[in-house]
């Protein structure tokens, strides 16, 4: 081979070489969130092949609610999941969960309404220019009002309908995305873990404790300060993060300006509309009151945002036809956090049929009672902690655990007042990280946030929270908190 042809040959081995190189590149893609449910779903039907099936009694209190029987957990035969059982996981979740997913999806069409009428726009105009000169106020003014009214109605899914508000207002200030969800879902979780009257966890464990109802709200509200305060801080200094550094934001900025005709609507409302948003805001305050005063369920919750949609949108002038376009869109934009929701249900599906929730409990309180008693309430709260995980419902978990943790308490030295601290603190902080919690994986979708994403950003609170759970608990603890 000559000189001239090695002189020909050697720039197009080497542009072969080039060519190929981002071939062999490979980044690693974080999974979606079906797949990390599916794969949750599928690694508990393999755990009730190793993990024994139990049950305890169950008992129906005075009004209605099924609890444990703490006394009476037995062994059973193994209830192993079949590949029927497993394939059927999913769709049987979507029907337990069918009151969640149909208010998720009454939510997205409601909001949808109000925000074609050019409500949702006119609100976010007004906070624009009322905090424009000190836009960071408005952090801790936000989590602050979400966290007192989910303190004291124990609605923390209200979420979904804050996340698509403060996109487009938190974007207008110079903000991105994630921190938009975040104020949408720390807010309402800080109020739902320190709960001042939420009956859903401190209405059901004080009545099985038998705690004067609401007691110990003093404490309570000590706890709330602390929590609303340390998220404010951690909240602000990202924003601060945001304002230093303006290119952490353009991507979400990109994003919304593409966007700006389908989210935008004029901030001029003819008079019709202003009765409309006058009406919202009165049928809102009407939400807060039948939740207080009648315990509302999913159900109602449903029912109601479906009228108020309804009832705004004619007093605003739309059309039957608009009406029914609007809750369309909705529809469309909530679709993949209310597929969240029943497909993480099937996880609950999959533990019940199997018969190892009441297993699991039982081991969990087997190990606390076995620590001393400084260290079992600690031990409760972490208890309480995982176990939400398995049953990511404030009530539910009640029902299911506090039965078991009162008379341990009892034996343990820890007042039972301590005891549904604890029971609080540890459904209430594991809320925001755990995949099976499904309003906040539908949030999550709303937002267009993924996952991996969410879990790098609140980590560093979550510590925090911890180390403030477990302060609260011990003072609580080493006082005596009472009244018993």
């Amino acid at each position: 081979m000559n000189q001239n042809s090695l002189k020909k040959e050697a720039p197009h081995h080497q542009e072969r070489l080039i060519l190929k190189e981002p071939e062999n590149k490979k980044t690693f893609k974080f999974p979606h969130i079906y797949v990390i449910l599916f794969g949750i779903i599928a690694f508990m039907s393999l755990l009730s092949f190793f993990i024994p099936s139990g049950e305890y009694e169950r008992t129906v209190g005075e009004n209605g609610q099924t609890m444990i029987d703490a006394e009476s957990f037995t062994f059973i035969e193994n209830a192993t999941i079949g590949i029927i059982d497993f394939i059927s996981a999913i769709p049987t979740g979507f029907m337990a969960a069918a009151p969640v997913v149909f208010a998720t999806f009454v939510l997205g069409g409601s909001f949808m309404v109000l925000q074609n009428i050019g409500l949702i726009q006119f609100g976010v105009d007004r906070l624009i220019r009322a905090f424009s000169n000190k836009r960071i106020v408005i952090i801790p003014v936000l989590i602050t009002a979400f966290a007192i009214l989910a303190s004291f109605v124990g609605t923390p899914e209200l979420c979904l309908l804050y996340v698509p508000i403060l996109i487009p207002l938190m974007i207008k200030l110079g903000y991105n995305k994630i921190l938009a969800t975040a104020i949408a879902l720390v807010g309402p979780t800080a109020g739902f873990l320190s709960a001042l009257t939420n009956p859903g966890t401190v209405g059901i464990s004080h009545e099985i404790a038998g705690l004067p109802m609401y007691s110990g709200a003093g404490y309570r509200f000590l706890v709330l300060i602390s929590i609303v305060i340390v998220s404010s801080i951690f909240l602000m200094l990202y924003a601060k993060k945001l304002e230093k550094n303006p290119e952490l934001v353009e991507e979400d900025r990109k994003e919304y300006e593409a966007n700006k005709s389908q989210i935008e609507q004029t901030v001029t409302l003819t008079f019709r509309e202003k009765v409309a948003g006058v009406a919202a805001i009165l049928l809102f305050i009407g939400l807060v009151a039948g939740i207080l005063t009648f315990r509302w369920s999913f159900i109602e919750l449903a029912g109601y945002f479906l009228m108020l949609g309804i009832i705004v949108g004619v007093i605003a002038g739309m059309s039957g036809e608009g009406i029914s376009e609007s809750f369309n869109k909705g529809f469309k934009q909530v679709m993949m956090g209310a597929m969240i929701i029943g497909i993480a249900r099937g996880v609950v599906v999959i533990m019940e049929e199997s018969l190892i929730i009441d297993t699991i409990i039982y081991a969990l309180a087997t190990v606390v009672s076995t620590l001393p008693s400084e260290l079992s309430v600690i031990g409760m709260f972490f208890a309480q902690w995982l176990f939400n995980f398995f049953v990511p419902s404030g009530s539910g978990q009640a029902m299911i655990t506090m039965p078991i943790m009162i008379p341990l308490s009892d034996i343990l030295g820890i007042t039972r007042q301590t005891a549904t601290l604890a029971f609080q603190f540890g459904d209430g902080m594991s809320t925001l990280l755990f995949p099976t919690s499904g309003h906040i994986m539908a949030a999550l979708a709303i937002a267009g946030v993924s996952w991996w994403k969410w879990i790098k950003f609140i980590f560093p609170l979550m510590l925090i929270w911890l180390v403030l759970g477990c302060t609260f608990l011990l003072i609580a603890h080493f006082i005596g908190w009472g009244p018993f």
